[in-house]
């Protein structure tokens, strides 16, 4: 098992493109103050031992260092030992739309994207729940099995575009019917599906499932993503001004399907909850979902961590000594030549 204790810190590498530009700047202004000074062709008879292409190589070497260094500070660890450990927590199965639709920008960045950053702020909330995850669009797939691994929830989590279900549409009932067999057959109380979506069914009885989960002591919550007027749905990989058109060449607005969404959570006996830029309401379910009972389990979790962060850190050092190392003239490769004229005149 491996995570930084120190992620935070991993934001510093941010600031690598914006000192790629920078020194693109200042290479670029060298040269025009050098053309200003003399003709290229002269500057370079002027000083043949300067190399052209060492600076560059220099900041490559100093970025590598830089790279090495803040995953130093971000403090990498391994886990060394599983322990078994008891937990009591309920079980938490997001459905969550991934049909073209989900990218539009009603919610910005997108409805998709939104929702993915809401799901990954609900898993830093959890402490013994666990959680699974389905993808749905014609189809549905279960991403990730209820598990307490909360850093696998998130790693999966950031791999979801809309390519990873190749059927399109927007089955919503198959989806509860596949979170519904995705709980642990042990798991006696504590559970509930969680679905975001535009509400754009068209496949099946979304609420005849609804009703069949209630059946099976899970309770089934909606949230509406997306507004009530619309947005046109971009097209993959188009521009910002290409969008999804329909038979008449008219462009498709994909709405929020409140009702159907509505009714959905009312025959799960569960919540509906209309998103917003402001929110997505991913937390007033979740603190609703609190009120339930539930049931204990065992766990296996790493217990030990090793730190690893000095094997970067040296990687950083050793960079920075040979870009200290390495100066601005050419390397002398006569000795080469020398070598090939001796074993010439042999």
């Amino acid at each position: 098992m491996f995570h930084f204790a120190k992620e935070v810190y991993l934001f510093f590498l941010l600031l690598i493109p914006c000192w790629v530009l920078i020194f693109a700047w200042q290479r670029r202004q060298r040269k025009n103050l050098l053309r200003q000074f003399a003709d290229p062709a002269l500057i370079t008879q002027l000083s043949p031992s300067m190399s052209e292409w060492k600076p560059l190589l220099k900041f490559v070497i100093l970025m590598l260092a830089y790279t090495f260094a803040v995953l130093a500070l971000a403090q990498p660890e391994f886990g060394s030992r599983l322990q078994e450990t008891k937990r009591k927590g309920g079980e938490i199965m997001i459905l969550l739309d991934v049909s073209n639709s989900m990218m539009a920008q009603d919610i910005q960045p997108s409805r998709l994207e939104r929702s993915k950053q809401a799901v990954s702020r609900l898993v830093d909330r959890l402490q013994e729940d666990k959680i699974g995850l389905i993808v749905f669009a014609g189809e549905s797939y279960v991403q990730l099995p209820v598990t307490a691994d909360y850093v696998s929830a998130k790693m999966f989590l950031s791999t979801i575009t809309p390519d990873i279900v190749p059927v399109q549409g927007t089955a919503i009932g198959e989806a509860i019917r596949n979170g519904i067999r995705s709980f642990s057959p042990v798991q006696e109380s504590g559970k509930a599906i969680i679905i975001l979506t535009d509400g754009e069914n068209h496949e099946d009885d979304a609420v005849a499932y609804a009703k069949e989960a209630v059946s099976k002591g899970i309770a089934v919550h909606t949230i509406g993503v997306g507004l009530s007027q619309g947005a046109p749905i971009p097209l993959p990989g188009g521009d910002a001004n290409q969008f999804l058109r329909d038979k008449e060449n008219q462009i498709v607005i994909s709405k929020l399907d409140e009702p159907m969404l509505k009714s959905i959570a009312e025959a799960g006996n569960g919540m509906y909850v209309r998103a917003s830029n402001a929110q997505l309401g991913l937390n007033t379910i979740f603190d609703e979902m609190n009120k339930m009972e539930r049931t204990e389990y065992e766990s296996k979790v790493y217990s030990d961590f090793d730190n690893v962060y000095q094997w970067p850190l040296g990687v950083a050092l050793l960079l920075l000594i040979l870009e200290a190392m390495t100066g601005y003239r050419r390397w002398n490769l006569g000795w080469i030549e020398s070598l090939k004229l001796k074993l010439k005149l042999k």
